[in-house]
């Protein structure tokens, strides 16, 4: 049977390096604040605790100003601590408001538990969640390409008879002095072949367009 492989989780490894720093550095703190003996113990435990308690409260309802507040805070102490370890601070003569702020860390990290703990998210401070559209009954219901009925072609209505009205005449107009000169240009065809000219002859002796041609020997017929 073969055994399970152990694999090191880096990430793990990390945190687990990162938070015995910041519990020393906490505890570090709290004795050069005035708190000796198991009380220099406790106070990186509860900055842990309620670290850990609002982390939880962020994941089971979803993010919150209270959560949010409260994890800042807790985080502000842990980090704090990690500064003022670094020779930031005199430890040795600790000014003022380090020891008040040590001293009442255990009433301020108890208030933030209780709330934590007891107290529910409201529902203006939730962040929304889309709802899922559903069906509204008295809406009208779609149809489908497939599920539309086949509608029938409308008869398209019969044409109604219009009068039929005699072409316009377009004929270009003849000059008179034109019509002339063609009669003598006609006759003298006649007399010479003997036949009537015909209109290609005519437009040809006239040097006039066809439409022309047409409507002098329609004058001349």
């Amino acid at each position: 049977m073969a055994r399970p492989s152990v694999r090191v989780d880096a990430v793990l490894i990390q945190a687990v390096i990162a938070g015995a720093l910041s519990f020393a550095h906490l505890h570090d703190l709290a004795a050069a604040a005035g708190q000796d003996g198991w009380k220099a113990w406790a106070y990186p435990i509860s900055v842990d605790l309620l670290l850990v308690a609002a982390w939880r409260r962020l994941r089971k309802d979803g993010p919150s100003r209270l959560a949010w507040s409260w994890f800042l805070i807790a985080l502000v102490a842990s980090l704090g601590a990690n500064v003022a370890t670094a020779g930031f601070l005199d430890l040795a003569h600790p000014p003022a408001w380090l020891r008040f702020g040590i001293a009442g860390w255990p009433a301020l990290a108890f208030l933030g538990g209780t709330l934590l703990a007891h107290t529910e998210t409201p529902a203006d401070d939730r962040t929304p969640v889309p709802a899922v559209p559903t069906a509204d009954p008295s809406a009208p219901e779609l149809v489908t390409e497939e599920q539309a009925p086949e509608l029938e072609p409308a008869p398209i209505p019969a044409a109604e008879e219009s009068p039929v009205l005699p072409p316009a005449d377009t004929s270009p107009p003849v000059p008179a002095a034109l019509v002339d000169h063609a009669r003598k240009v006609a006759d003298d065809h006649r007399t010479r072949t003997g036949s009537p000219i015909d209109t290609d002859t005519l437009r040809a002796r006239l040097g006039v367009p066809p439409q022309l041609a047409a409507a002098i020997a329609a004058q001349l017929a």
